[in-house]
Order: C-alpha cells, then structure tokens, then sequence
C-alpha cells in the first residue's frame, strides 16, 4: 500500500489560492498550507498541470505589478518611467551604456622607473 499524498488535489487548489493572496511568494503559500517548499518543487516536477497554474499565478502578480507601475507612470513619477524605458524600451536604445576608455597609448612597455620619471611631483605647503 503506498504512503498517503501529502499534496492533495484540495491541497493544491488551497495553495494557488494562496500563492495569488502572497502574490506569487512561495516560502509564503506554502506556510499557510501547511507545507514544505520542498514539497511543492517535487509537486510542480511531477504534476505538469499544477506547474502551469502556478505560473499563471506568477504571470498574474507581474500583470498586477506592471498595472501599478503604468499607474505611477501616469502620474508623472519619473523615476517610474525611466525604469519602465530601460527595461521594457532596450529595443529602441533606451538602455544604460558602460562608458569606455579609449586609450590611444600603448603603454605595454612602461615600467615604474619609468613612469616614476614622467611623473611630476608638486609639494604642497603644510
């Protein structure tokens, strides 16, 4: 005889609806049902179809973030649209670039004697 499911079907159901109320926060819904993070990643390897609720509950809370970010964004929040531009506008170059050195000196021969004597000293009083 095997060993009784700890994830039962109305196990399950409770636990998406918690996942939504936590918005998508795992360690969070599975403290209410009662059961170890552990438990629901073997569930969600094993039961395909309550894997994909599951993300349909993750793309639920991002639909719901996103929504209160357009909010902000309406209200002239400028901190709120310069996050959404570089992250949802790369494709039109709306990204943060990395400034580059462009050294046109080859300094692969410079020792410190040598940079030692290009080097001007200026004594300050004290």
């Amino acid at each position: 005889m095997s060993a009784p499911r700890k994830f039962t079907k109305e196990k399950k159901e409770l636990f998406l609806n918690k996942l939504e109320d936590s918005l998508g926060i795992i360690s969070i819904a599975c403290k209410q049902v009662g059961i170890s993070r552990e438990t629901y990643y073997n569930e969600i390897a094993r039961d395909t179809e309550f894997a994909k609720q599951c993300e349909g509950v993750k793309d639920l809370t991002l639909d719901f973030v996103e929504s209160k970010l357009l909010n902000l964004i309406k209200e002239g929040d400028t901190a709120a649209t310069i996050f959404y531009l570089k992250t949802k506008g790369k494709h039109r170059g709306y990204v943060e670039r990395e400034p580059t050195l462009n050294i046109k000196n080859d300094f692969s021969n410079l020792t410190i004697p040598k940079l030692t004597d290009k080097l001007t000293y200026v004594e300050t009083d004290s």
